[in-house]
This record gives structure tokens, sequence and C-alpha cells, in this order.
């Protein structure tokens, strides 16, 4: 790869600390994560002593409530770490999206005596969380989840089997949605469950096509109890929890998406630089200039897009929607921008000897997760025109 740093993303953070946090999370991205990224992504190493790093230096709870170890951090100062992170390995900018999302349900729902005692370690102590919902049989249609969890005295009996959880067999905790009443999301309730709760196991990691530095596994629930103290919320409002939880969510996968596409972008621009032919560099080609033009427009319009969104959450208004375009726009961006850095790249691009394969291997995924870009068009529609008729 040619030895060219790429210029620092200019940011408008809202105040001095949010400066000084950036400028702490480049420090830990140029020394511990980027030097490490595509050996341990090779090798599917899972960084856990990154994790603890950030969560010693209070990067897992940025958007959380101090009184509970959190970072007091608005929307958008949290989203552009995420995006820092991302930018340099997308398994750690994911890893603390996903935390930061198992994280939610207890900090916006639990009770207070709740919060006291199990926020301090899942905000700053360690603990790395999972989260939840989707199951082998309902993905898309969560509503329709058949975990189920049956009153017994003061606990809850869970059984059933969690599908594409990020963390699966590592995590220290997983929020669980699990059905305790009728079909449909009026019966479904939310459980933090502890990763070595007995009758939880996880089946081996999926074989995946990116990201294989993070684990992602099927969770078995055979008869696990949960006391009743660790129920969040009423009975039957689990959905609407995890829906809140998914709006916040879409952003920071909005987040980690513009963190790949401007790797991908600064890989692909020092290339241009370098790389000579017909006794040139290729980027004084009008071609690949504007190819490079696009892919830089594509990133600062999703950048400004989430952040958009991220302050409208900030100040408390209702961001569902441009949640939904950001998760949207964004991840189909870094998906343009990644192929387009390939090939720039050429037949150098296609070679595991430079990122930029990996980084268009790891953008696929996010037109995936946290409802696909499909459903984020359902979301974005009925925003527009309305729950759709029924015949």
């Amino acid at each position: 790869m040619p030895d060219r740093a790429p210029q620092q993303v200019e940011r408008q953070l809202p105040t001095e600390e949010a400066r000084d946090l950036i400028t702490l999370v480049r420090d830990i991205v140029q020394g511990e994560v980027a030097p490490k990224a595509a050996e341990e992504e090779d090798a599917g190493r899972f960084p856990r002593e990154t994790f603890s790093l950030l969560s010693d230096a209070g990067l897992l709870g940025l958007p959380y409530d101090s009184a509970h170890g959190g970072g007091d951090q608005p929307y958008e100062v949290y989203l552009q770490v995420l995006e820092e992170l991302a930018a340099a390995r997308l398994t750690v900018g994911l890893g603390v999206s996903v935390h930061s999302l198992a994280c939610h349900a207890l900090a916006g729902y639990g009770t207070k005596d709740q919060q006291a005692e199990h926020l301090p370690a899942m905000l700053g102590g360690g603990l790395l969380g999972g989260y939840c919902l989707s199951e082998p049989a309902s993905g898309s249609d969560a509503a329709s989840l058949r975990t189920k969890a049956v009153r017994d005295g003061d606990d809850w009996v869970v059984t059933g089997t969690k599908a594409w959880i990020t963390h699966g067999g590592i995590a220290d905790f997983y929020t669980v949605m699990a059905r305790t009443g009728a079909e449909g999301p009026r019966g479904v309730t939310a459980f933090l469950v502890p990763g070595d709760a007995e009758g939880l196991t996880a089946a081996a990691p999926e074989k995946k096509m990116g990201m294989k530095g993070s684990p992602t596994a099927q969770l078995h629930f055979d008869g696990v109890r949960v006391p009743d103290a660790r129920r969040i919320g009423e009975e039957g409002q689990g959905f609407s929890i995890a829906l809140s939880a998914l709006d916040g969510g879409r952003l920071g996968i909005a987040a980690c998406a513009v963190g790949v596409a401007q790797a991908a972008l600064d890989a692909a621009t020092a290339y241009a630089l370098d790389r000579r032919q017909f006794g040139r560099p290729i980027g004084d080609f009008q071609g690949l200039r504007f190819m490079l033009a696009d892919m830089a427009t594509q990133i600062e319009a999703g950048r400004a897009l989430y952040l958009t969104a991220a302050r409208l959450r900030d100040a408390g208004l209702p961001y569902a929607r441009q949640a939904a375009m950001a998760k949207l726009f964004c991840t189909d961006a870094a998906m343009k921008v990644t192929t387009d850095a390939v090939q720039v790249l050429g037949g150098y691009g296609y070679t595991a000897d430079f990122p930029v394969e990996r980084y268009m291997r790891e953008a696929k995924v996010l037109q995936i997760v946290e409802g696909t870009n499909q459903i984020q068009r359902v979301v974005i529609g009925r925003h527009l025109l309305g729950p759709e008729s029924r015949a």
C-alpha cells in the first residue's frame, strides 16, 4: 500500500470536549486498531483487548448518562466516534454500536434500581453486550418471533433460538426479546440475560464473507431461568422497546458505513497519486478523477444525512424517518464507494494485499443488518404515505 497518510476528516463538533474525544479516538485507532486490523480479520480473531481498552477510555457508553458510567455525549458526537472506529476496523466500530444497542433497553426503560445495579458495569466496567431480536424464521418480520418466556414464580423460563447475534457466544450480557403473551408485537417482553446463564449456549459462528473477526452466531435458550427483576419495562412492551433501540442503531450503522467508505476513498486516492501509467499518475486521468469526486460526494452527503438525524434525536424530536433514510443512503453509498475503490486499484484491488477488497466485503453486510435496505424503504414509504392498505 502506498505510504501516504490520508487527510483527516474535518469534523464540526459542538464542544472542546468533543474535539478532545475525537483526538483520543484517533490516537487509539492509530496505535491499537488500524495496525492489526488486516491480520486479525484474516485470522478471524475478535479483538477483546481492544474493547477492554475502549471501555477503560470511556468509549463504550458515550451516549448514556454519566450518573451510571456513561459519557454524556450527544448522538452527533457518539456517531462520529463510531465512524472513526469503523474506518480503521468495522469489527470494532460495529461492535461498539451493537454494545450501545444492547444497553439501550435498560438505560431507557429500566427501573432506577435496575439501572443502578447493572448499568455501571455495562457502560464502563469492561462488559460487552449483544442484542437478541432476530430468529431463524423472523428477521425482517421481527414481530413474529417465537422464543418464549413463561412465568414460573419469581422467574421466567426462556426457550427458543435467536439468530444473527453479533458477539454471540462471547458477550457478557444479552438484551433478549421473548414472547410472553399473544401473537404479534404486543406479546413481546424484554429481558436482560447474563451471558453465562445456565441453559444458554451458542452455535458455531457463521462463516461470513466479511467481518470475520466479529463472531455472529445463533443462541439457544434451553429453559434459561431469568429472574423477574431482570425483566425490562412492562410485560408486552418489549417490541416497542426494540423498535426505539433500532432507530438509534440504524444511525450507528450509517456512521459505520460512512467510515468504511471513507477508508476506501482514502486508499483509492493514495493509490491514484502513486500509481503511474502512460508516464504519469493515474490520478491525472479525468475519468478516474470523476470517479473519485463522485465517491467523495456520496460520503459527504451520507455524513450530513446521519448527522442531521442525530441532531434531531439530540433535540428530542422525531427522527425515525431520517434514521431510515440515513441507514439506506449511507450503506448503499458504502457499497458503491468500496466497489469503485476496487476498480481504481484494478487487479491490485482484487487482492488481499490491499485493504479495499476487505472494505467491499464488509460494506455488503451493512445493507442487511439493523433492517435490510428494503425494510428501510418500507419505513420511509409509511412515513410519506401512511400504512399500506389491506385488501
